[in-house]
């Protein structure tokens, strides 16, 4: 076996990885990057880039439908779903690119297979084939993939998220099976296309992660749009013939459809890794850290999805960069799970940073107070066409400690939320900023207002 030898091994080059593995590379040290598929992982090809990209064409074909509300002229024809395809696939391809040029230029040695971690009395390594590429730390950063749900295999018109992104057409009609985060862009997107679309969710609200009044408007949006949503619903069993699926509920009743997506989440890349064989801990499937990401391995790292909390690129890049500053001796800041913020890009677009109000209440009881603001009331969002609401969770006489909004493009808002909640900021605070006029942004500063004691435009 030929041995090679790096300051960081890399075992995965998604989000986590690659970030990690840049980072390392930008402070000096030698990098070994193994990835059995694309750099980039599941986020730049199967997952937030190119459903993203569906969305934009999605919330294009609804301004077109909607043109003649604001004096402009416009014919909608119809969705060409290879044309969709070719602008999908044209982003992650220019996406791609620009990372393999970066990567190459940080001088990171990427190696094409699959790695299986090994440690022995030389420390740990991973091997690849008849190679062996041993590092002073190894970063497994090895990601997540589609769960399904005893009774349903994928297959034929049964999809996961991957392959409902390699249609080739738009469904007449689909049953999503998952109200979750993927559940409801794809929903979203498709009823924007033309398809009759029912969402069926075990849950009682949509989103369920979410505060539960963010749920509500997203589900009086969707009503709106003609999405319907089984709530509390849990599936009984599922069949498909060549050209439809059905699903029945345990309630009995059953829904019939051209395709069904399973979308009840992710389940961390583990198995078959040799990662318990070389003696680091698993629970339930994830890598067991400590707050600094350190395995039960010496020199053993974990970043990413394979890590037990929120799976979103975002974190994946944060924690990525956190190891190779924390490898490299500068003790970087341990980021906390409820700062980082969390957007769901459906129309309207749900984001939020922090805690909900119920979660707040049952560490603070009635020490909270939260303020609801109506995006009726900002000019802006009156322009665009978008209802939805801010709110702001406090403690009494203490700083905000939840930020949820609902509406389209309050995405671009949440990150002056993950200010106010990550540094612990009063409304007091912040009640004296302006906010540009129109904006969004106004609705949050109201919020904040309103919790200072001192609204504008509220009652």
């Amino acid at each position: 076996m030929t041995a090679h030898h790096f300051d960081l091994v890399v075992l995965g080059g998604g989000s986590a990885g690659y970030a990690a593995a840049l980072r390392a590379a930008e402070l000096g040290r030698s990098v070994a990057l193994v990835e059995k598929d694309k750099l980039g992982g599941t986020c730049l090809h199967r997952g937030c880039i190119p459903t993203k990209a569906i969305l934009h064409a999605a919330e294009v074909a609804d301004n077109v439908r909607e043109a003649a509300a604001v004096g402009v002229r416009a014919t909608f024809d119809g969705i060409d779903a290879h044309a969709v395809t070719t602008f999908r696939e044209g982003i992650v391809a220019k996406k791609y690119k620009g990372l393999q040029g970066l990567v190459a230029a940080r001088g990171i040695t990427v190696v094409a297979g699959e790695g299986r971690l090994v440690v022995d009395a030389d420390g740990p390594a991973v091997v690849v084939g008849d190679d062996s590429y041993r590092g002073t730390d190894v970063l497994l950063a090895t990601g997540s993939s589609t769960r399904t749900l005893p009774g349903i295999e994928l297959g034929g018109r049964i999809l996961s998220s991957e392959e409902a992104l390699a249609l080739r057409e738009v469904p007449a009609s689909v049953v999503v099976l998952g109200g979750g985060v993927i559940g409801v862009e794809f929903a979203s997107a498709w009823r924007s296309m033309g398809a009759d679309v029912t969402v069926v969710e075990g849950l009682d609200h949509l989103v369920p992660a979410e505060d539960v009044a963010s749920s509500k408007a997203l589900e009086r949006a969707f009503r709106k749009r003609g999405i319907t949503a089984r709530l509390g619903s849990r599936f009984a069993s599922v069949s498909q013939s060549d050209t439809a699926v059905t699903l029945v509920l345990d309630d009995g009743s059953e829904l019939i459809a051209d395709y069904l997506l399973v979308a009840v989440g992710r389940g961390p890349v583990t198995a078959q890794m040799g990662f318990e064989d070389a003696g680091v801990a698993l629970e339930r499937g994830f890598v067991v850290v400590d707050e600094r990401l350190h395995t039960s391995v010496a020199h053993v790292w974990a970043a990413g999805d394979i890590v037990p909390g929120l799976q979103l690129a975002h974190r994946g890049f944060q924690q990525g960069v956190f190891v190779a500053e924390e490898i490299a001796g500068l003790n970087p800041i341990v980021v906390p799970e409820h700062t980082i913020p969390r957007v769901v890009y459906s129309h309207p677009e749900v984001a939020s940073v922090g805690v909900t109000e119920a979660a707040a209440r049952e560490t603070h009881g009635d020490a909270v107070v939260a303020y609801e603001y109506n995006l009726a009331g900002n000019g802006r969002s009156e322009i665009i066409g978008t209802g939805g609401i801010v709110k702001v969770v406090r403690i009494a006489d203490g700083p905000v400690v939840g930020v949820h909004l609902v509406g389209d493009r309050v995405g671009e808002l949440i990150t002056e939320g993950q200010l106010a909640v990550g540094w612990e900021a009063h409304p007091e605070d912040i009640a004296p900023y302006l906010h540009a006029h129109p904006t969004q942004s106004e609705a949050l500063g109201e919020a904040f207002l309103a919790l200072a004691g001192k609204p504008l435009h509220a009652v």
